[in-house]
């Protein structure tokens, strides 16, 4: 993959509970914390020519905060609304205001979970979406974006 050289911008949003990765459920995702996700993104990033920012919030209001500033400073994003995939119209909204790429990110394959989080509210309004591969599901994202944006 050739390099972003343009110090392109990529937001991660991590939704509720990700925080607690590592302890929550690692037979569902994973024992990788979230430390360690963010920290490998920064690398992947800085070697892509990306400057990658990281953000996670248990409120759904800071995360809609967050998607709207990124309308003038960011050249891509990556989310994982980890329980506000199947809930909130609100982030779905914020969302809509990005002429950017968007991708979807989660640890577990939501569609072989219970029929409560198999529905997305943001599916249709991302580039695309990345279900099932663990952690290395955001490098994947990453790695798209990069080559998206170039």
């Amino acid at each position: 993959m050739e390099t972003v050289k343009n110090g392109a911008r990529v937001l991660v949003i991590h939704g509720p509970n990700l925080n607690m990765l590592g302890k929550r459920e690692p037979d569902i995702y994973g024992k990788v914390t979230l430390d360690e996700i963010d920290s490998h993104l920064k690398e992947l990033g800085q070697s892509l020519g990306l400057v990658v920012e990281t953000f996670q919030s248990n409120h759904e209001g800071a995360i809609v905060e967050k998607i709207q500033a990124a309308v003038e400073t960011q050249n891509g994003l990556i989310i994982n609304p980890a329980a506000y995939t199947h809930t909130s119209i609100a982030i779905r909204d914020a969302l809509l205001l990005l002429a950017i790429p968007i991708i979807e990110v989660h640890l577990s394959n939501i569609y072989k979970r219970g029929s409560l989080r198999r529905k997305s509210m943001i599916a249709d309004v991302t580039t695309a979406q990345i279900s099932g591969l663990g952690a290395n599901g955001y490098n994947m994202a990453l790695e798209a974006i990069a080559t998206m944006i170039q």
